[in-house]
C-alpha cells in the first residue's frame, strides 16, 4: 500500500524522493500497481499516459509489460531523476489539466495518488478524454483521507485527527467520488474497487505522528492530546499492537 506525501508540509525534493521511494517499496505496493495496469487492459505495443508520475517507477513497469509509456509530472526534479533512473523510458513535464500529449494518442491513462491533490478533477478527467482513443481506458488509484481507520485507546480523538488531517488536502474525498466523476465526464462502464492495506509495524509511526502533528498545528487538538495519542500509538508499536488500516480505491473506465 502505498502512502502519499503531506501536500501541507514544506518538503525538500531529495525528501520527497525518499518518502515516495519508501512508498513504492511499502508490502503491498507493487501488486497494486500489478493491478492498475491489469485494468487498464492495453494492447500490446499500446501507448500509455502514467500522470503524476513522480519518479517514473510504475512507468518503467508499464515499458517492462510491452507498452510505449509516457510519464508525466509537474515537478522539473521528479522528472529529471525519472530520467536519470529510467533513461530509455519517456518523460515529460507537464500539468493533468493541459498534458503534453495530442488528442487521441493513448490506449491508456493512468493517475496514482494523484487525484486527491487537484482542485478540479472533473477537468483532469475532461483532459483525459482528450488524449485517449475512443475505447481506451482510464484507471485511478488513491485513497480516500477521511477513511483512515487506527486502532487507539480515544476513538473519539482519533476521528478528530484523521478529519483534521484530511480538511488539510486539496480534495481528500476524491477518490470516493471517482465512479461519479467518472460518469459526469462521459465515461462508460466504471468499476470501483478497494483494496485495503494493513499495517501494524512501528515503520507507520511517523506517518501517525504526522496525522497528530497537522490536527495539533490546526487547532482541533491540544498539545496534551497531541501527546497522549501519539505517546498511545509508540506504546502499540512498542508493544506489538499497532494497527493501521488504509483503503486504497481504484476505479476504472472506458472512454466513448
Amino acid at each position: 500500500m502505498s502512502t502519499t506525501p503531506d501536500p501541507t508540509r514544506r518538503t525538500d525534493s531529495a525528501s520527497l524522493i525518499r518518502l515516495l521511494d519508501v512508498a513504492d517499496a511499502l508490502p503491498g505496493a507493487a501488486a497494486l500497481r500489478a493491478r492498475t495496469f491489469d485494468l487498464l487492459a492495453l494492447p500490446a505495443d499500446a501507448a500509455v499516459v502514467d500522470v503524476g508520475c513522480g519518479t517514473g517507477r510504475a512507468v518503467a513497469e508499464l515499458g517492462e509489460r510491452g507498452a510505449r509509456p509516457i510519464g508525466v509530472d509537474l515537478s522539473d526534479d521528479m522528472i529529471v531523476l525519472a530520467r536519470q533512473r529510467w533513461p530509455e523510458v519517456d518523460f515529460r513535464i507537464g500539468d493533468a489539466y493541459a498534458l503534453p500529449v495530442p488528442d487521441a494518442a493513448v490506449a491508456g491513462y493512468r493517475a496514482d495518488k494523484l487525484f486527491h491533490n487537484l482542485a478540479d478533477p472533473a477537468r483532469a478527467l475532461t483532459e483525459a478524454r482528450r488524449v485517449l482513443t475512443p475505447g481506451g481506458r482510464i484507471v485511478l488509484a488513491g485513497q480516500d483521507w477521511d477513511t483512515f481507520v487506527i486502532d487507539a485507546d480515544d476513538p473519539a480523538l482519533t476521528r478528530t485527527i484523521v478529519h483534521a488531517r484530511a480538511d488539510l488536502v486539496t480534495n481528500p474525498r476524491a477518490a470516493r467520488r471517482y465512479r461519479n466523476l467518472l460518469l459526469e465526464v462521459g465515461f462508460a462502464d466504471p468499476t470501483v474497487e478497494v483494496h485495503t492495506g494493513v499495517f501494524t509495524d512501528a515503520m507507520m509511526l511517523p506517518l501517525l505522528s504526522g496525522l497528530a502533528d497537522a490536527a495539533h498545528a490546526t487547532g482541533a487538538i491540544t498539545r496534551e492530546q497531541h501527546r497522549a495519542w501519539t505517546a498511545d500509538q509508540a506504546r502499540r508499536a512498542q508493544e506489538g499492537r499497532l494497527f493501521l488500516a488504509i483503503p486504497l480505491f481504484i476505479a476504472s473506465a472506458r472512454r466513448r
